[in-house]
């Protein structure tokens, strides 16, 4: 398969993502007026909600059994050091560039989630079907590539709900207390505003300055008060294990939560009903006695792509007039998705299989390190709107990761 035929493959997913983004641009505008803000924002409660879900149920499901998941163990651990690596490059671009608090968490989950979902369902397959693919023989190219494109998907979604999703949701809280502060900064200061009846005549300016005056009490208080400082010390560290056992449920709470996501949910359930047979039996297959529910959450799943890049372009019309997103940021993204994690990738897959962890199969090895050199998760889009954070600045960062996307995923998949 020569460049050309690999540029071709590897564009055909992201040109339609951009197309897909540019009616949804249009459909935003004034002339149109079919996705203004609200529209965007409930839409986007139904992706997460219903088709998320509902999409990785259906694939899951389907394509992956019990034996795949012990064949292909060492895609989890691949798939989490994508985040890892790409966490940890983000966090040092941050620490670097210093962009405001409410960008931190969308610059770092650009950096760490790829977008393992639908270019793998349209990459992966498209390249067995070409005519000289380096996979070999296309029947059985076909057989294996949706299985690997559809476990790549759901472990994607598992990381990307948990990991991503509390990161989002951290700059949406950082956003806010921003806001509430400008906000109180803004109102006036009614202590100064003064009148006939003035804080002098209340008496009010010497009891701040009694409290603020040292106290001169007698030795005998003093000495009273250092008997009772290790009662005081004492109560002190009940207060401190009490707040730590606190954190500890709270931060219990927050995962249970993450776990609770839908699209989590979903997984966990498409894990167990492709791992188990007679599970699989009831809802899979011609002669499935309930295979109308599998159908039905297929057709429900496949609107899941068209309405997050529809929400992604409908907000980048006001994101390419309002986003404050410094090109160096762009930049430093870009650099982090397209080089750095990519060399980072074909280190680990080439360790893996020095060490003898991987299955023969060069197509599971392409997958593997194809996972480090993806764009950015198209979920991303879908918690920005969630959280109401840093909406236009997501759809401007991925209006350019994905015009870059095409050539570096030729590039590397030459590689």
């Amino acid at each position: 398969m020569g460049f050309l035929s690999l540029l071709e493959v590897a564009s055909m997913p992201i040109l339609q993502v951009l197309i897909i983004s540019i009616l949804g641009a249009f459909m935003a505008t004034d002339y149109l007026n079919l996705l203004p803000t609200a529209s965007r924002k409930s839409l986007n409660k139904i992706v997460f909600t219903v088709f998320t879900p509902s999409l990785m149920f259906a694939s899951l499901a389907e394509t992956v059994t019990f034996q795949d998941l012990i064949a292909w163990w060492f895609m989890p651990i691949n798939v989490g050091l994508t985040f890892l690596f790409g966490g940890i490059l983000g966090w040092i671009a941050v620490k670097i560039l210093k962009p405001k608090p409410h960008l931190e968490g969308l610059i770092i989950a650009t950096c760490s989630s790829g977008n393992l979902g639908n270019l793998m369902l349209i990459v992966v397959p498209a390249i067995c079907s070409e005519e000289g693919s380096p996979f070999g023989n296309h029947k059985a190219c076909s057989s294996v590539a949706l299985p690997y494109a559809s476990f790549s998907m759901a472990l994607g979604g598992f990381f990307i709900w948990t990991y991503t999703y509390q990161l989002i949701r951290s700059s949406s809280m950082k956003y806010k207390a921003l806001q509430a502060a400008e906000e109180i900064s803004k109102l006036p200061n009614n202590d100064l505003e003064s009148d006939e009846k003035t804080h002098l005549l209340e008496g009010e300016v010497q009891e701040h300055v009694a409290i603020l005056v040292p106290s001169t009490r007698p030795t005998e208080e003093y000495t009273e008060e250092n008997q009772a400082m290790p009662q005081v010390s004492a109560s002190k560290l009940e207060k401190e294990n009490v707040s730590f056992w606190g954190n500890i449920i709270v931060v219990l709470h927050q995962l249970l939560e993450e776990l609770l996501a839908p699209p989590t949910l979903s997984a966990i359930v498409g894990f167990f009903f492709g791992a188990i047979p007679w599970l699989k039996n009831l809802i899979i297959g011609e002669s499935a006695p309930l295979r109308v529910i599998q159908d039905s959450i297929k057709l429900l799943g496949g609107g899941t792509i068209p309405c997050i890049t529809l929400i992604l372009g409908g907000n980048l019309t006001q994101g390419l007039r309002t986003a404050r997103l410094k090109p160096i940021m762009i930049i430093a993204v870009i650099c982090v998705r397209y080089v750095l994690l990519p060399f980072i990738g074909i280190g680990v897959v080439r360790a893996a299989s020095s060490l003898g962890f991987l299955p023969s199969d060069p197509l599971y090895h392409y997958v593997l390190m194809i996972q480090f050199a993806l764009p950015p998760a198209m979920n991303i889009g879908t918690m920005t709107q969630l959280f109401d954070v840093a909406q236009e600045e997501c759809s401007v960062l991925f209006l350019w990761t994905y015009l870059v996307a095409c050539l570096s995923l030729t590039v590397w998949s030459i590689t």
